[in-house]
């Protein structure tokens, strides 16, 4: 039987967990036993007792319990890496250091960011998929983290810039005359730009959508928004992948001088562009937020990898001359249950994958773990992501 061990996240600002009830139940019925933190999934929604319901065996999060718990599991799911830098510090015999050798981690590792995490995963051992690697092909959809979780940030997005904004979204015919719509300017249109805008068209603003990539035009047109069309020079970005390619500086000023007409015009403008490793493009400068009218409203969700906006901070919001600036750093965490509930299925479908006649399974030579298998038993298998090795630098 492959014991699953699902811990209480302990990063601050963290509300969310990484199985739900629905989830214990389904990996119970692939004969795994599971074994959950109490009040893991309490800022989540979830009660122990609907996991007590479901399957899952409680334990307490410290003492000798969670140690032997720690001690025997299989796998563990998780949001964030257990006992990261900036983490609450862990409870004594729990997190990696617990864990037995060619034990199974899963979750959002930032292995870009935790310059650690490596050494840790070969000290102890232990495998490692990193779910921000996983490729985007046909086999991976239903275990797409980014893009559940983007969809929460996109939607989330539009709502802190209407409570900001002040003005209405929607054109409002009243007896005092007509309101017109708010003007909304979207950079990005992967899941979560494409989120921002079908939200911010359901709330009845008029948008607009900038993008790298001219095969965008159809997807936003279909939400009913303007597409911008990208610069036409030889070296646009594109992508690989599934994912975005860097940007060079030649394009980012042409685009900027694109962008700056369609900012003198808007309300509210939502960055989304993001480069995995590297750091996020700036598509609006300390000059351009000039363009903007006092009262508008930016919401960076790219200010955890530097910011698509000058002076945007994260988790924080900053008024710039009379722009409102907001730094969203994890809006999935501000709606802990549903982004919960689609984390958590994402790892359910991903396990699911690795269980082979009721045992676990890992092929590193399998294209669906190839990218994302960070470590297999200890032994590194992104070099890449080693920056003393490595010079901090990242795939393409």
């Amino acid at each position: 039987m492959i014991r699953v061990l699902v811990p209480r996240e302990r990063q601050p600002g963290e509300t969310r967990v990484a199985a739900t009830p629905e989830t214990v139940k389904r990996l119970r019925g692939r004969g795994c036993a599971v074994w959950l933190e109490r009040q893991a999934g309490l800022r989540s929604g979830y009660a122990d007792e609907a996991y007590a319901e479901a399957g899952a065996e409680l334990f307490q999060g410290e003492g000798p319990e969670a140690a032997e718990r720690w001690a025997e599991a299989d796998v563990v799911l998780a949001v964030q890496t257990p006992g990261a830098p900036g983490t609450e510090a862990e409870a004594g015999g729990s997190g990696l250091e617990a864990l037995r050798p060619e034990a199974l981690l899963l979750g959002l590792l930032n292995p870009h960011g935790d310059h650690s995490l490596i050494e840790r995963l070969e000290r102890q051992r232990l495998s490692a998929v990193a779910l921000e690697l996983l490729p985007r092909i046909s086999r991976a959809q239903a275990m797409d983290v980014l893009s559940s979780q983007a969809n929460i940030a996109g939607y989330k997005a539009v709502l802190l810039a209407a409570a900001a904004l002040d003005r209405f979204f929607p054109m409002l015919m009243t007896a005092a005359g007509t309101v017109q719509p708010a003007r909304v300017v979207v950079l990005g249109a992967g899941v979560a730009g494409l989120q921002a805008v079908a939200t911010a068209r359901r709330l009845g603003a008029l948008v607009k959508v900038s993008d790298v990539r001219p095969a965008a035009r159809e997807q936003v047109e279909s939400l009913g928004a303007r597409f911008i069309e990208p610069p036409r020079l030889e070296e646009a970005p594109g992508e690989v992948g599934g994912y975005a390619r860097e940007a060079g500086a030649v394009f980012l000023e042409a685009q900027r001088q694109l962008l700056a007409p369609h900012l003198a015009e808007a309300d509210v403008v939502i960055t989304t562009a993001q480069v995995p490793g590297r750091p996020a493009p700036l598509l609006i400068t300390r000059e351009m937020l000039g363009l903007l009218r006092p009262g508008a409203v930016v919401v960076d969700l790219a200010v955890g990898q530097g910011g698509n906006c000058a002076g945007s901070r994260s988790d924080a919001s900053v008024d710039v001359d009379g722009v409102t600036v907001i730094g969203a750093g994890n809006l999935p965490a501000s709606l802990p249950q549903h982004a919960s509930a689609l984390y958590a299925r994402n790892l359910a479908a991903l396990l699911e994958a690795l269980i082979q006649e009721g045992e676990l399974r890992l092929d590193p030579e399998d294209p669906l773990l190839d990218p994302c298998l960070l470590s297999h038993a200890g032994v590194c298998r992104r070099e890449d992501l080693r920056p003393a090795r490595a010079g901090q630098e990242v795939a393409a």
